[in-house]
């Protein structure tokens, strides 16, 4: 029994030496940066910027709207009757409401649709990565990490490779 014990220790021991013999090839792909660099990430951001424009015009139209009647109301509210203060108040009141409720609707569709946008540019960015990592015969390629050398970095290739698609 110790015999078959030893043997299959010893087995065990060459196997594990085997493997850790074997050279093990890792790529890093900055994320961030992909999402920062790559032509489709910037075509997409560039996209999102002219989709909302106008809206983003319509709420600063609505914040100077609402700090005119602020600073009128400031200058000029001693002299007014006050049923007319109470009126420019409750009108500015409705107004900042309004511009409240359109900036969050506005930021909740912008995030919506930004996420949307890098989903496109994660999944082309995994592709990319995949025939690079199977054209390097690499064995894991991390997204993420605390620390990494230059020397296994594959995101110049990741971003060279969604420049030419």
């Amino acid at each position: 029994m110790k015999k078959i014990l030893a043997v299959a220790l010893a087995a065990a021991l060459f196997g594990a030496t085997a493997a850790s013999a074997a050279e093990v090839k890792i790529g890093f792909v900055n994320t961030e940066r992909v999402f920062r660099e790559a032509a489709p990430a910037q075509k997409a951001q560039k996209k999102l910027e002219k989709e909302f424009a106008a809206r983003n015009q319509e709420l600063q139209k609505l914040a100077k709207q609402a700090a005119d009647l602020q600073a009128h109301l400031e200058k000029e509210g001693v002299a007014m009757s006050e049923s007319e203060k109470r009126n420019k108040e409750r009108d500015l009141a409705n107004l900042n409401r309004e511009f409240q409720r359109a900036q969050r609707e506005f930021r909740e569709d912008l995030n919506l649709r930004r996420n949307e946008e890098l989903q496109v540019v994660h999944d082309r960015a995994k592709k990319a990565i995949v025939e690079i990592a199977e054209r390097e015969k690499l064995d894991l390629v991390v997204e993420d990490a605390v620390y990494f050398s230059p020397k296994i970095d594959i995101t110049d290739k990741v971003l060279k490779a969604l420049s030419d698609k």
